[in-house]
């Protein structure tokens, strides 16, 4: 082979390499090319759902096409879940998850419809909030310290709320029991209405929540925060409300919750790129973080190496906590 061949065989190589990698740039460039639809497991109307339609919108202006949010409520999620698993892979249908989908449910249920680690590319976390433990306005309870006093001198009497097996309220409130050292009891209502409800009435001793889960009934007078469940205490309208820690509760006792967008496993790395970054910046808007300080959300800044830690070490709290509650979903 002369020299002069194997230049221009080099460059014929190199110009195919140029053309390929400039085709893949063209084709990223031009997503998406129709509607983008996001899934999301939450109903119309919750916290979590208010926000992924303020980010669609941000983004359907972004890309020049209709993002439209799909919601498929019901069956701890995997209802949403397998409509996503069967629709586009090419980042055209996207998924809201929640922290239990990914860190919880794994160690909840023997057979999943699902594989976390296989199955979503969880590009971006929407927010973060942290959890007050809620106990009717007129409850003898003035601090954590009387709650967990009364619980160890009337084991099992006390009780608490959920909506589920396995959701963070219920594993929430299952780990102050375990912290505090008491044995309370697991009351599930149907849905977050009924639980606040139940707590509002006396029904329930305490329950477990977020403000936009619990405000509605906290901003009627119906309930009021003993503590927030965080490491320290929050800014702005709750900066009055003391930590778990600081009212005489477990030290150290810390319920948050996340969601996130995710698209299916395997997505050119700079098409990913590309979703996060504007999902980063439709997050940043202003009137997304208004909607934020209307729910006690916090932005959840991190790099894709420090969320893929994050979410190993939440995987690793929740199976201790389930282990340890034997809490199980089959």
């Amino acid at each position: 082979m002369t020299t002069r061949f194997r230049s221009l065989s080099r460059r014929a190589a190199l110009g195919t390499l140029i053309l390929a990698a400039a085709g893949i740039a063209q084709a990223q460039q031009a997503w998406p090319t129709r509607q983008v639809r996001i899934i999301t497991p939450f109903p119309v109307g919750g916290g979590p759902e208010g926000v992924v339609r303020l980010v669609a919108d941000k983004l359907s202006k972004k890309w020049g096409q209709p993002v439209v949010v799909d919601n498929r409520p019901g069956g701890n999620g995997f209802i949403a879940i397998n409509a996503f698993k069967t629709g586009a892979t090419d980042g055209h249908d996207l998924i809201q998850l929640d922290n239990v989908h990914i860190s919880a449910y794994p160690h909840l249920f023997k057979k999943l419809p699902y594989d976390a680690q296989k199955d979503f590319e969880v590009l971006a976390p929407l927010f973060r909030t942290y959890f007050f433990i809620t106990t009717a306005a007129n409850s003898k309870y003035k601090t954590m310290g009387d709650l967990v006093a009364d619980a160890k001198a009337n084991p099992g009497k006390l009780n608490y709320g959920s909506w589920s097996v396995g959701n963070p309220v219920h594993l929430g409130s299952a780990l102050l029991a375990m912290q505090a050292g008491v044995d309370m009891q697991h009351v599930i209502y149907k849905e977050t209405t009924q639980l606040y409800t139940g707590v509002a009435n006396g029904e329930l001793s305490f329950a477990i929540g977020t403000n936009a889960t619990a405000g509605p009934l906290y901003r009627a007078g119906k309930l009021k925060y003993l503590a927030v469940a965080a490491p320290k205490r929050l800014s702005g309208q709750f900066k009055d409300v003391p930590t778990v820690a600081e009212s005489g509760g477990p030290k150290d006792f810390e319920v948050t919750g996340w969601t996130a967008i995710a698209a299916p496993k395997g997505l050119p790395p700079a098409l990913a790129d590309k979703i996060r970054k504007d999902i980063q910046e439709a997050l940043a808007a202003p009137d997304v973080q208004e909607k934020f300080t209307s729910f006690s959300y916090e932005p959840f800044p991190v790099t894709p190496q420090q969320f893929v830690q994050f979410q190993q070490a939440e995987s690793a709290r929740f199976a201790s906590i389930i282990q340890k509650t034997g809490a199980k979903l089959d």
